[in-house]
């Protein structure tokens, strides 16, 4: 490699060099030779060294080695850098020694290299997490940059679950870990998924741990099967039984939930080991049980309407959401009604199963039974006490 530098000047050089070096106050001339002779031995032993610029021009930047002619970096090097100024230090590596009337050339850019090869390998073994910056895309995956080494990330490796095609731009910035090093060949090729599954877990643990059964939270419906629904809530999906669908109507209610719906759940168990989360919307809502309860009281008298009769018994309507059930031991002494009737009827219990009151027309006509008995002896004649004496003395003038 030829250079095309300027040449210098004995007295320009002299002036360079005394520029570079440190106050003779501060070190002896035999420690300013032994640290120049350390310096150039580690330049042309191709080891990486850090220098001070002198000078720089249009094209070279000059630094000092320790030797009378300062060495030179192709200005070119520094172009994704800001441009050293006289007094900097820059780490360098010999590209070509020197001769006569020649300097000797050294490379900042494959310094920076060799250098961001050693820290790959360093995170690389530490299995540290690593910073990068996609630089374009190829077939398979992406071409990334880690502080100056070129790095292969697979498509399969470069999102959760893998990925068939490119979602990441180029200059997009990521973490990831290296998962395969070989420093003599430069391969080098990185995972960002391993990077986002962790991340992943940790945010999981995080809101499961922030929930707890008996909350109410929101989510999103993913999901519709037979069985129920699954529900994903912040990344999580927790199901919700049929049976936790609703109170009554299960599979019409069912069909109305769609994939993507807002919806709001509680929190019924989870299992923090296997991150499963029980949800249900019915206990959002009153139990139609308790509701029942509080209207109706056991014993009540009641007026409904026959809706349907069947062997098992006969259906009948209190109001608009209510309904009622006769068995055939409770009809009345006309016996099995007929569709359409209105009855008289009391409350004798609540089948918590169907949510619907239990009926009895018969118990309604023993109580009016009883209603009219104590209502006639209430309005029957006081007997004095000559007239009792009087019916007993003919009971026995009889005998």
């Amino acid at each position: 490699m030829e250079t095309n530098e300027p040449q210098q000047t004995e007295e320009q050089e002299d002036q360079h060099k005394e520029a570079a070096r440190p106050p003779e106050d501060d070190m002896s001339m035999a420690d300013l030779l032994k640290a120049e002779a350390e310096v150039s031995g580690k330049v042309y032993s191709r080891e990486i060294v850090t220098v001070k610029v002198v000078q720089v021009n249009q094209e070279f930047v000059f630094v000092a080695i320790g030797e009378k002619k300062e060495a030179v970096i192709p200005l070119s090097e520094f172009q994704d850098e800001k441009t050293p100024e006289p007094g900097d230090e820059v780490q360098a590596v010999l590209e070509k020694k020197g001769g006569e009337g020649r300097n000797t050339v050294l490379s900042h850019r494959r310094a920076r290299e060799r250098a961001a090869l050693d820290a790959a390998r360093r995170m690389f073994e530490a299995k540290e997490r690593v910073k990068g910056k996609v630089l374009e895309t190829v077939k398979g995956g992406y071409i990334v940059d880690i502080s100056g080494v070129r790095a292969f990330m697979p498509l399969s490796l470069s999102e959760l679950g893998g990925a068939h095609k490119h979602y990441l731009p180029a200059g997009a910035k990521v973490r990831f870990y290296i998962t395969d090093f070989n420093e003599k060949e430069r391969k080098v090729v990185v995972s960002r998924r391993q990077v986002l599954e962790e991340d992943e877990k940790l945010r999981r643990t995080e809101v499961l741990g922030g929930v707890r059964p008996g909350d109410i939270v929101r989510g999103v419906v993913s999901k519709v099967t037979e069985e129920g629904l699954l529900v994903r809530f912040q990344g999580i999906e927790g199901f919700v039984q049929l049976s936790d669908i609703a109170w009554k109507n299960m599979e019409a209610e069912l069909k109305t939930y769609k994939r993507g719906q807002r919806v709001k759940c509680k929190v019924l168990s989870l299992d923090k080991e296997t991150e499963r989360l029980a949800f249900g919307f019915k206990q959002l809502m009153a139990n139609p049980v308790d509701m029942l309860k509080r209207r109706f009281a056991r014993h009540a008298r009641l007026k409904v309407k026959v809706v349907s009769v069947a062997k098992e018994g006969t259906l009948v309507k209190i109001s608009e959401n209510t309904e009622g059930f006769i068995l055939p031991d409770d009809y009345g002494a006309e016996g099995e009604p007929k569709e359409g009737q209105e009855l008289n009827a009391v409350v004798t219990a609540i089948d918590s199963t169907a949510f619907r009151l239990i009926l009895s027309v018969k118990r309604c006509e023993e109580v009016e039974d009883r209603k009219r008995v104590a209502q006639y002896l209430k309005g029957s004649p006081t007997l004095t006490l000559g007239q009792i004496l009087l019916e007993n003395s003919e009971d026995e003038g009889e005998l």
